[in-house]
C-alpha cells in the first residue's frame, strides 16, 4: 500500500514563491519517478516537472526557469520550488509516483493541494 502525502499549497500574490512537498512511503517501494501535474477550473489535468530515480528533470514550457523539482531518494520526499507565481499557475497540483511493488510498474495520486496566485 503506498501513502503520498502533499504539502505546501496556499495563496500567495503574483511574483511570490511557493514550495510543495510529497512524500511517498509504503513496503518494498522502488521508486522510478515521481512528478507534478496541475488541474485548472474547467482545463485538463498537466504535467508540471517530473524527476527521475536518477534525478532526470522534465518541466512543462509553461514553467521553465520559474520552478525547480528535486528529490531525496533516501526519503522517497519531492519538492517542487515555484517562482515567480503567476495567475495562471493557479491550480490544484497533483503528486504522482511511479514505483515497482515487485509485481510491475505501479502509479499512484496524491490527494492534490491548492494554489492560488492572486494578481
Amino acid at each position: 500500500q503506498v501513502q503520498l502525502v502533499e504539502s505546501g499549497g496556499g495563496l500567495v500574490q503574483a511574483g511570490g514563491s511557493l514550495r510543495l512537498s510529497c512524500t511517498a512511503s509504503g513496503s518494498a517501494l522502488s521508486i522510478k519517478l515521481m512528478d507534478w501535474h496541475r488541474q485548472a477550473p474547467g482545463k485538463q489535468r498537466e504535467l508540471v516537472a517530473t524527476i527521475t530515480s536518477v534525478a532526470r528533470t522534465v518541466y512543462a514550457d509553461s514553467v521553465k526557469g520559474r520552478f525547480t523539482i528535486d528529490r531525496d531518494n533516501a526519503k522517497n520526499t519531492m519538492v517542487l520550488q515555484m517562482n515567480s507565481l503567476k495567475p495562471e499557475d493557479t491550480a490544484v497540483y497533483y503528486c504522482r509516483v511511479v514505483y515497482n511493488d515487485g509485481f510491475g510498474l505501479k502509479t499512484y495520486w496524491g490527494q492534490g493541494t491548492q494554489v492560488t496566485v492572486s494578481s
